[in-house]
């Protein structure tokens, strides 16, 4: 028969959570950063035609993405626009830098009349940094 008295220090053996809690917060406030970080024009789903020639896509402090969707609306941060405020967009970029880069995600189902009339829209603007977005693969 043990008749032990219970030692004071051996009394208290329970699992300490704070290191685990304090990893738990930096993984919420890291994935809610780089969810605020997320391009918003990339997040528009497109259906964008293929490439067999990709090169790596460049990166640009201030580019500048348009979404031309299928119907032919335009769309410049995630909102739509019409030719007309795309254009002055466009103008106050050019002032701010002549070289600003453009870059025009067109779905693989627009009709090029609407493609090209983005591009007549940069060139009215003075912007000649343009790019047209595609899928790697063919």
């Amino acid at each position: 028969m043990n008749l032990r008295t219970p030692d004071p220090a051996q009394e208290d053996m329970g699992l300490n959570l704070t290191p685990m809690i304090d990893v738990v917060f930096l993984l919420l406030i890291f994935f809610m950063l780089a969810t605020t970080f997320l391009d918003p024009e990339r997040a528009v789903e497109l259906d964008l035609p293929p490439t067999e020639h990709a090169g790596e896509e460049p990166v640009a402090t201030d580019e500048i993405v348009v979404n031309v969707l299928e119907d032919g609306s335009l769309l410049l941060h995630g909102q739509a626009v019409s030719p007309e405020e795309l254009l002055r967009s466009l103008k106050q970029a050019a002032a701010r830098n002549a070289q600003t880069a453009v870059t025009i995600r067109g779905d693989r189902g627009v009709a090029y009349e609407h493609v090209v009339q983005v591009l007549d829209l940069c060139h009215a603007a003075g912007l000649s940094n343009l790019g047209l977005a595609t899928v790697e693969g063919g």
